[in-house]
């Protein structure tokens, strides 16, 4: 004898398919809130997938080492326009040194794509700052603290800035250098470098800084130390090429074709690029290392 559907057996059927559907719907609205991708298994209907993970995994194009130094009146910066791509010296006219608003100037080695979202955050401010109209801009140091800030707050999140970046400025009367990692490390000093000019530059500004030192021994400081930088991880036409392990682990060279910026009571301002003077024929270069039959002491 065949069953009869009554209106409680009907009522209890929608029941069912209505509690069934709220289900279905907070599956998918839980698996986008957390990144999770559903599939479409065969229902009909098209499956829900979230959006690609956008971070810095490992460095791919790449700066080497940032110098600053404090003199007399003002803060100096200075970087070559190189950017490797692992050991390639691929882009040879970047910019790694950066004006931000009227006070302060930014300069970072490591992966390039991290410092040009630096610098979209730093620009971002800057512009509030002109928007608000007020007269207030931020100081380097805000800046700085700011930066620091960030680098940490990533880090934490493993999604750090792969950089090393020094901050530098001018603002009433007062000169700040300050230097940041990728893990949130920051402090300030005299004379700073990133990278491997750490080891190879940062000696010899030790040595030659003092208090009264006036604009131009600052620029011929920065210079040498660059061209040190450059007879030890460089590119020469027709002779040996260096590497070295850059910020982040990746192969980085250097490049006689640098930039300087400064800070200081007149303003900001970055140079144009232009090429240091090099000799190559020094006795270092051109004796045997130890009697061996290699291309110099280098």
């Amino acid at each position: 004898m065949p069953r009869k559907w009554t209106g409680l057996n009907l009522a209890s059927t929608s029941l069912f398919f209505v509690t069934l559907s709220a289900c279905l719907l907070q599956v998918v609205f839980t698996s986008n809130m957390f990144g999770v991708t559903v599939k479409n298994s065969g229902m009909t209907g098209t499956g829900t997938t979230a959006g690609p993970t956008k971070r810095t995994h490992s460095p791919m194009v790449t700066g080497t080492s940032v110098l600053g130094v404090k003199y007399n009146g003002g803060v100096m910066l200075a970087a070559d326009t190189l950017a490797s791509y692992g050991s390639l010296a691929r882009f040879k006219d970047v910019t790694r040194l950066n004006a931000v608003g009227d006070y302060t100037i930014l300069g970072a080695g490591g992966e390039f794509s991290d410092f040009q979202a630096i610098q979209e955050i730093l620009e971002k401010m800057d512009q509030e700052d002109k928007n608000a109209d007020d007269g207030f801009s931020h100081s380097p140091a805000e800046l700085f603290n700011y930066l620091r800030a960030i680098f940490y707050s990533k880090r934490n999140k493993f999604n750090p800035l792969w950089n090393e970046v020094l901050v530098g400025g001018f603002k009433d009367g007062k000169a700040f250098l300050g230097h940041l990692d990728m893990i949130g490390t920051a402090f300030s000093d005299e004379v700073m470098a990133t990278g491997f000019g750490s080891y190879l530059a940062l000696p010899i500004m030790r040595k030659r800084w003092h208090a009264n030192m006036t604009e131009g021994e600052a620029r011929a400081l920065l210079e040498d130390c660059m061209r040190v930088l450059f007879y030890r991880w460089g590119l020469r036409e027709g002779g040996r090429e260096g590497g070295r392990q850059g910020e982040g682990g990746s192969d980085c060279r250097a490049l006689n074709r640098i930039q300087i910026a400064k800070a200081d009571a007149s303003g900001v301002l970055v140079s144009q690029a232009f090429t240091l003077s090099t000799v190559w024929d020094l006795a270092s270069f051109a004796n045997p290392k130890a009697g061996m039959d290699t291309d110099g002491s280098w």
